[in-house]
Formats: structure tokens, sequence, C-alpha cells
């Protein structure tokens, strides 16, 4: 007898496929894909657009306004549940999947699912060229979607509709698996979307991809409790994936035991609570004064769940101890390994509950956790002064953020990725919980914030959702706003006015550029963009798109508004004009980004000539 069979077209047996497949991770299940952006065009109208159609009831659709957007929107909500369920994103060929190589990129890089299906050429190549297809002279089956290939962890160009059962598998398998996860791109020629073929009824069935918690090796776990013990100033670094282990607990649970301090990658911040005594803030170029100085002196640098970007590192130039080793526990051996670290490759919950239970008895000496503690009561007031200011003055960067630091509550969730925030937040920002703090760092992409707040509002309906933008990155991408508003989202996006790119704009300064190209400005009479800043008026924009504004030009009614807006159930744009003036703490560790070896300006050659003395501290450890 044979097996059942059910005939359906390849995008049908796609959504159903998609709405069987779960997650579970100590004992929760949930949906692994749990719905799917569309923006719709002729290459997967017909196929996926009427597939989510025939299938509404098993496979919700969301409506974007921007390829690259809902691939954010998508990333947020992964983020906000641990990586533990996403979103797929549909688009047409052409236009509508380039787009999507930002956020392919983004999502590769920080370590996040997401699945992507766009539409391609005709597999039989009945109608070629058809529009928006792209023709390679020698390489016929060459389209756009190979654009995605570098930025994905698992390709694919479905050409037969039984081909899918095998690509599907594998897209899940990858999407599931936290040491490989990232973009995965399931490219489907448009006439295979809409071919129909008789799929075995097994293949519907209720999946279940379970992510496991890998031990870590008994001989690496004993020479790592060696090497804890015989150090005399270790330090922790926390990234990423102590939150996507959901490994917090573990953490504090062998810091309270051994005292070791913790410092934070962008991607770590909140892995303690701010007011944890054992927590120094964040760590590298945007770093805190105590976290920096405890990394130039550690003897045993011990990593959680990081990559170790150049931020992190200030470019190779933080840790300076002769004697420096590392220690890193990491999923992923690729991470696992860098520094030429002793490594524990194993899932960071389950690493650290291990190092606890090795350490028994074992803590750093007292003189040393009051030397940190010192140093982060010295932070801490450093903190307050940025944070305070006249109530009746045009607020600064820093006291924007001490007035939001006001009103939130500790689940909040805020969210940025680019601009001059990203320092003044990973210095300042005091994080109560561990989802407030969500910066998107790995790929500082301009135009995140927004679409990503969808994401985790969706993830967390009953969480107060902050996006933090800056002019420059609201004008990159706004249009999300409308789909906030279309579908009752209550996100609350403040919005910074300080007419150009702040960040690039003092970095070119370091660097002999003379803040070229940065400024909001109309041309003065000379050519240069020096002249009046231009006559742009943002909230207006926003309230066109469907929200509630709210305008605030001191700082009293920046509180005032930003408690409003908390307290609305509609989405809600604060918007405010800060002063320039820098306010925030200086960085207290280099970052290399190299400078003209040679130039006629002076900027640019004191520039380089301070360049020369940094890099001259740069070390690989080997």
């Amino acid at each position: 007898m044979s097996a059942p069979t059910r005939r359906l077209t390849t995008a049908q047996a796609l959504v159903r496929f998609l709405a069987a497949q779960y997650t579970e991770r100590d004992g929760v299940r949930r949906r692994l894909i749990a719905g799917t952006w569309g923006v719709f065009g002729h290459g997967n109208v017909a196929g996926l657009g009427q597939a989510l159609v025939e299938y509404g009831d098993v496979m919700p659709y969301h409506q974007g306004r921007n390829e690259q957007a809902m691939v954010h929107a998508a990333v947020g909500y992964a983020r906000q549940l641990d990586r533990l369920s996403t979103q797929a994103v549909t688009t047409s060929i052409g236009p509508g999947a380039t787009n999507l190589v930002t956020g392919a990129a983004l999502a590769t890089i920080n370590r996040l699912p997401v699945l992507l299906l766009p539409g391609d050429y005709f597999a039989s190549h009945a109608a070629d060229p058809l529009l928006q297809q792209l023709e390679h002279p020698v390489s016929a089956d060459v389209s756009v979607n190979d654009t995605l290939r570098p930025v994905s962890r698992y390709f694919d160009r479905v050409t037969r509709p039984e081909a899918l059962i095998a690509s599907a598998l594998n897209a899940m398998r990858v999407l599931a698996d936290p040491a490989e996860t990232g973009a995965v791109t399931l490219a489907l020629p448009q006439d295979v979307q809409a071919e129909a073929f008789d799929w075995p009824e097994e293949f519907f069935a209720d999946r279940v991809w379970r992510v496991r918690r890998p031990a870590p090796d008994p001989v690496e776990l004993a020479e790592a409790v060696r090497a804890i013990r015989a150090a005399r100033r270790p330090l922790i670094v926390a990234g990423g994936g102590v939150h996507h282990s959901g490994a917090e607990d573990a953490l504090k649970a062998l810091v309270d035991a051994t005292g070791i301090p913790v410092a934070s990658t962008q991607a770590g911040k909140g892995s303690l609570r701010h007011d944890h005594p054992a927590d120094v803030g964040g760590i590298g170029h945007t770093g805190t004064a105590v976290a920096d100085e405890l990394a130039r002196t550690a003897d045993l640098v011990i990593g959680v769940g990081t990559r170790y970007s150049d931020f992190t590192t200030a470019s190779g130039t933080l840790f300076r101890a002769p004697d420096v080793r590392f220690l890193n526990v990491n999923i992923t051996a690729f991470d696992a390994h860098k520094l030429a670290a002793r490594t524990l490759v194993c899932d960071a919950r389950t690493g650290l509950t291990a190092l606890t239970g090795a350490l028994h008895g074992h803590r750093v000496a007292g003189a040393y956790e009051a030397e940190y503690a010192a140093g982060k009561e010295r932070w801490d007031r450093i903190v307050e002064a940025a944070y305070r200011g006249d109530d009746d003055a045009v607020p600064t960067q820093t006291q924007v953020l001490g007035a939001l630091d006001a009103v939130v509550g500790d689940a909040d969730v805020v969210i940025n990725a680019a601009g001059s925030l990203p320092g003044d937040l990973h210095k300042l920002w005091r994080a109560r919980s561990a989802r407030q703090y969500h910066l998107e760092y790995g790929y500082s992409c301009m135009g995140y914030e927004i679409p990503a707040a969808i994401g985790v509002q969706q993830a967390a309906p009953d969480t107060v959702v902050w996006s933090l933008v800056g002019d420059g990155t609201y004008l990159m991408m706004p249009t999300e706003i409308v789909t906030a508003v279309q579908e009752g989202l209550p996100v609350n996006v403040v919005l910074i006015q300080n007419h150009g790119y702040a960040s690039i704009g003092g970095l070119s300064e370091s660097v002999g550029a003379e803040r070229f190209g940065t400024a909001y400005r109309h041309r003065a009479a000379d050519g240069t963009f020096t002249g009046a800043p231009l006559p742009v008026d943002l909230a207006a924009n926003a309230a066109s798109l469907g929200m509630d504004v709210l305008r605030a030009k001191t700082v009293r009614e920046l509180r005032e508004a930003l408690a409003q807006a908390r307290a609305s159930d509609r989405p809600t744009c604060v918007y405010v004009e800060t002063d320039p003036a820098p306010t925030a703490p200086p960085a207290e560790a280099w970052w290399d980004v190299p400078v003209a070896e040679t130039a006629t300006r002076e900027a640019a050659r004191a520039a380089r000539e301070d360049y020369d003395r940094q890099v001259a501290a740069r070390r690989r450890h080997l």
C-alpha cells in the first residue's frame, strides 16, 4: 500500500510545513516560524501570496512596507524570544529580493535566525528574461538571489517541487541550531511555487527541533577550573550568548560564589542587573572606566558567549597584562577558539553551572573585590552627573537618557543600533532586567530600531517598547511606523534631532576628516554643507505616518512626554531637539580607524601622529 499523499502547490506545501515546525528547550515548546512578513510582486504573489491566503488559519501574515525592515522586525522578534522562535519574510524577484541582503547580514552577524523566501527566475527558463531578472551571459543559473549566499547560513534554490523536502528540513535544522543559526534563504522560482505535486502526508506532521544544551568536556572543564583558581585578577566578559542561552541566573550564581567581576559587550549588557556588586558595566571602546581598567590588568579573561568584536577588544589593545590568558565558554567552536583561548565548547548556562559546582569554595581576594567596588562607585557618580540637567534647559543626549531612565519600568525594552547613542548607552545605561537593553551592534545598522521594535512588541505584547533613533537613522527607514499603526502596536519612538550624523561627525574630526559630509545643513557660499540647518520637521513626518507625536523642548517637558508615551496604548513619537554639546564621558579605550598616512592638512597630520602612538599598543594574543 502506498503512503498517503496530498496534492498541493510547492508554495502551499511550504506554508503547511512551516506551520508544523516547533522548537523545544527545557520542556518549553514554541512555533519555530510564528508568522510570515511579505511584500508581493509578480515573483511571489501567485505562489506564496496565494498559499498564505489559502492557509491563513495556520500561518499569520504581516504586511510590511520595506523588505529590509521586514527582516529587522523578524530579527527583533527572534532576539526577544531567545532565538527559539522567528518569522519568515517573502519578497518578489529583483529589487524586493536584493533589499533582503542588509537584513540577512545583520541576522547572520548577530547569530539570530530568520527565514528568507525570495522569488526567483523561472526554473524552466520558459520566459527568459522575465521582468527584473538578472541575465548572466555564461551562468544561466545565477540570479540576484545569489547575493544572499555569503550572508546566509544556509542557501538553496528550489528548482523542482520535490527538492523542497530536503531543503526545508535543512533550513529548519540550521534555524534551530544555536551553533549554526543565522539567516536562511530558500530561493523559490516562481513557476515552481505554483507547480502542484503529490506530497507525502508525513511532510506536514508536527516536527519538534530540540535545542540542545551540550555540556562541557570533562578535560576542558578541569583545565578551566585550574586556570580560574590560579588567576589573581579574573574578569568575565558577558556576551549575547548569555541571553540566548537564558544563562543570566547561572552567571549570577557563579559571581555570587566567586566574586569575579563581570563586564559586558553591547549584546551582553543586562546579563547582570546594573546594581549587582559584580557588574562593572560595558567593556571596550564604549566601555566604563572601571571595566576597561580591569581588562587592562586582568590575568584571565573569561569570555561567555562573545565573539570579541573590535569594539570589545579595543582593536586588540585592551588586554595588556603580560601574562593575560583567555578562557572562552561558547556553543560555537569558531568563537570559542578566538584569542588562542582555553575552550569550553558548550551551552553557556550548562557551562557556567558546571564551573560554579567545580569551583566550590573558591573566591577572589577581598582586595580585588574592594578595588572594583570602588571603581563601580566612582563610575556611578559619573553616570549621575551625565544624566543630571537643568529642568528648564534644552537637554543634551545624555540627559535624554537620564529622563528615560527615570520613566522606564524594569521590564521595558530599549532598542537602538547606530549613531552616537550606542556609545552613550553602553557607558551609561543602567539595565534592570535581562531583556531591557536591546542593542544591535554586530552590524550597527541604521534603520533597525523602528522595525525591530515592532518585532519585539509582537513577541512581547504586554511589554513597553522604546525605539531610540537619531535624525540620521530615522531618515533611513521610518516606513514601518505605518505597520505599527496598522497593527495597533503601541511602540514608542524617541526621536532625537541633532541635524546630522553626530557619531560619524565626531569620528571624522578625530581622524582628521574635519566632519566632512556629516551635517544636515544647507550649502554655504564656499560650497560646503556648513550653512543653516535644514528646515526638516521630522515630528510632522511621524505624525503624517499615523503616530501620536509629543514635542519636548526642555528636560522637564521631556520627562512629562516620556511618561505620557509610556501610558499610551497608541504608537507614540517623543520628539526632542538636543543641545549638541557632548556630555558623555570620553572613550576609555581605543578603536582602530586607519588615518591617512600622508596629507597636507594639519588635522590629518596630527591625527596620524596619534594613530601611530595608539596602534603601537596592539597585541596579537597567541
